[in-house]
């Protein structure tokens, strides 16, 4: 018998490595040649024009229509030299992808062809804000929006088209997309840090804040993939049982890439260096058909921009090289999923990494000011900060013994833990720190850089861990748009180094030596934040047992987390800095509910149809085989030979059943939670009264995937589809 899937194994043997040119010189020659970054910048406008717009851009001012008409002229000049005939405003609207809406150099004018783009079109264009999720913002038949250019993420060429970052916005103001609350909490995460940053050393002008993401993904062969209507509508397969291997050998971790995928790996990093994406890492993870890639550390807001792109990138690379990628947070059940970590810290204009311990005590005084309020801003929001990693896929994946767990804690390692527990059993109860005291947290700070960057251990299970000079926040998930958590991130320490300001300055006023306020201060603040401190196994039972006795959040369930958006904690936070309104959380919050019952709502129907279409006929099929060799084994006079085939015609009759009564209950629970009009209420009916389904229907399956004929089953398997590289 021939089946879809053996047609797919076939076609997928056929697949043989492409090759890429790629040699050592060649990223270096290639870099940033299709960005219009400060050299070309340089080249193509008057240096006059090339100062003012940079200083602009330094200072955070506005770029006004005459020198954006000088921008505009040297961009298309630049552009047109590489063969781009159309232009976009590439935005990214609160969607899981970037947007763009192409026009033409050409125009007429007064009948003559001409390439026009002046500096009217580059500031801004007026794509449909209703066509987008907008929360209720923007109704159906109120369409217009607007896209704005950021000048501080150079414009690029792809293939034909300029493509020029932008904000999108409603019609009367509000943000629509992820970059423009981005772009508002590094503008008050750079004004509360310069402010703390000016007690150590006046000559700070700019905090910057950093990032280095890890893009964790699955590749796949193409006709494998087109064999599983589940990863082509859901993005991950709804069926399928273990491998008799999978990871369990932790073979694939760190191991020789295969060529077929370093081909395409090559050819990946090659169109990534062309758009100034500064890709350096490239490895096997550790579940089988599972890789990473990872960019040198970059400024945040073009850090997304370039993850964006390389998710793009990743997906349309993947096809010349016939494969497939994966970003779902969880594809195959039962082995790793995949994650995105950010790499967050903040550094001055003067080149100091504000997380990074110096050689010195006002150094390392500055170094805990700043790690310690990030603590607090942490501990203070960390709802918030799960919130703005919850998604339909990411629930799959925290706490699934492989990724971070849905509880926020803060690892740090033994060295700089004492150091904190000192800090904090000083100041516990009213304690005061004494001279003694002083003296031997100093100690232990000037010991920090050759402990902590050397010898300090990675604790992979903690959700958000120290690693030596930065944050690592683990469980944002692989289709994440880094924004989310990055804005969270960015508000919660802006808000609380300004506390900190407030605190300092009303200490200094009763007097006291600044070292004596500052440290009195951090005590208070991780004696307070103690709770959030755990340095062991992130995984287990006793961890979820103990951070429920400590009060923290351990919700698994992403229409509750979210929640956290709207609560009068998070409106204070976000509306003081100015970073979103009431209005625009409000309207996140629907969108991200609605998100997630609407991938649920799809993942339920395509199971229904693989069950039901697929799945129960090939079981009757092999039933009727089995029954037709039972009722000749009995003629034989075989009857107790042939009761194991009874037995086993029993099971598949009794997994059938299930199957059909499970995915009937589904639909009509499905029915009802589609009449509920509230978005927020129906995500909570969609994870409280139909993802329950998928384990048993799920379960069914995978059982009988396991009895009946491999030649029969009609989906490509899980050794198929990991294993075929």
């Amino acid at each position: 018998m021939t089946t879809a899937r053996f047609n797919a194994l076939q076609v997928s043997h056929s697949h043989k490595p492409v090759h890429v040119d790629h040699t050592a010189d060649k990223s270096i020659k290639l870099y940033a040649c299709n960005v219009f970054d400060d050299v070309k910048m340089a080249r193509y406008m008057p240096e006059g024009v090339y100062k003012k717009v940079k200083k602009c851009i330094a200072e955070g001012q506005s770029i006004n229509r005459e020198l954006a008409d000088h921008v505009a002229n040297g961009m298309k000049q630049w552009a047109m030299e590489l063969g781009v005939t159309h232009y976009t405003h590439w935005f990214q609207p609160l969607t899981d992808a970037s947007a763009e809406k192409h026009d033409s150099f050409f125009t007429l004018q007064n009948g003559v062809p001409v390439e026009s783009f002046e500096g009217k079109v580059l500031a801004q264009q007026e794509p449909d804000a209703s066509s987008f999720p907008s929360g209720g913002i923007r109704n159906t038949f109120e369409a217009r929006g607007y896209t704005a250019w950021d000048p501080t993420s150079p414009a690029f060429v792809i293939g034909t088209t300029l493509c020029i970052p932008t904000v999108f916005i409603s019609y009367t103001g509000e943000a629509l997309d992820y970059k423009t609350p981005l772009l508002r909490s590094l503008n008050a995460l750079d004004n509360a840090a310069t402010d703390v940053c000016r007690y150590f050393n006046p000559d700070v002008k700019r905090v910057i804040g950093t990032l280095g993401w890890e893009q964790e993904y699955f590749l796949i062969d193409e006709a494998l993939f087109s064999a599983r209507p589940d990863l082509i509508a859901c993005g991950r397969t709804l069926m399928g049982h273990n491998s008799a291997k999978n990871q369990q050998l932790d073979d694939h971790y760190f191991g020789s890439i295969p060529e077929r995928v370093m081909e395409y790996m090559q050819d990946l990093e090659v169109e990534c260096h062309k758009l100034g994406i500064p890709v350096r890492t490239r490895h096997n993870e550790v579940a089988p058909g599972q890789f990473e890639c990872a960019p040198i550390y970059e400024e945040i807001n073009l850090a997304v921009d370039h993850n964006m792109l390389l998710m793009d990138l990743m997906m349309k690379i993947a096809r010349r090289h016939n494969f497939r990628v994966l970003l779902h947070e969880k594809p195959f059940d039962d082995v790793n999923g995949s994650g995105k970590h950010n790499n967050w810290s903040m550094a001055t204009d003067t080149g100091i990494n504000l997380l990074s311990p110096a050689k010195d005590e006002n150094g390392n005084l500055r170094f805990l000011t700043f790690l310690v309020n990030t603590i607090k801003a942490v501990y203070n929001h960390a709802d918030l900060l799960k919130a703005s990693i919850m998604t339909a896929g990411n629930e799959h994946r925290l706490g699934a013994n492989e990724a971070p767990p849905c509880i926020i804690s803060i690892f740090f390692g033994s060295q700089l833990s004492k150091t904190l527990a000192m800090l904090k059993e000083e100041t516990a109860a009213g304690k005061v720190l004494t001279p003694a005291t002083k003296q031997s947290i100093k100690l232990n700070i000037n010991q920090i850089p050759e402990i902590l960057l050397d010898n300090t251990d990675r604790n992979r299970t903690s959700p958000f861990a120290f690693t030596g000079n930065r944050f690592e926040f683990r469980a944002v998930g692989s289709t994440a748009n880094c924004s989310a958590p990055m804005i969270v991130l960015n508000s919660a320490v802006a808000a609380q180094l300004v506390k900190f300001r407030q605190d300092l300055d009303m200490a200094m006023g009763k007097g006291g030596t600044f070292e004596d306020n500052v440290l009195e201060i951090l005590g208070q603040y991780v004696n307070e934040a103690y709770p959030i401190f755990f340095e062991g196994n992130n995984y287990s039972d006793e961890w979820r047992q103990e951070a429920e006795k400590r009060g923290l959040d351990t919700t698994g369930s992403c229409p509750q987390a979210i929640k956290a958006y709207t609560s009068p904690k998070s409106v204070e936070l976000f509306e003081g800095l100015k970073v979103l309104t009431r209005r625009e959380l409000e309207a996140r919050q629907d969108i991200y509910a609605e998100n997630y019952m609407k991938k649920i709502q799809i993942e339920s129907r395509v199971m229904v149809n693989l069950a039901i279409n697929h799945i129960v006929p090939t079981a009757i099929r092999y039933q009727n085989l089995l029954i037709e060799n039972y009722k000749g084994t009995v003629e034989v006079g075989l009857e107790e030979l042939a009761q194991n085939r009874f037995d086993t015609i029993k099971k598949i009759a009794e997994y059938i059943y299930t199957i059909k009564r499970d995915c009937n209950d589904m639909t009509e629970a499905r029915k009802k939670a589609n009449v509920i009009s509230d978005n927020q209420l129906r995500a909570e009916a969609y994870a409280e009264t139909v993802k329950p389904y998928f384990a048993t229907i799920r379960d069914a399956i995978d059982h009988l995937e396991l009895i009946i004929d491999d030649e029969m089953w009609p989906l490509p398997k899980y050794r198929e589809m990991l294993f075929c590289h």
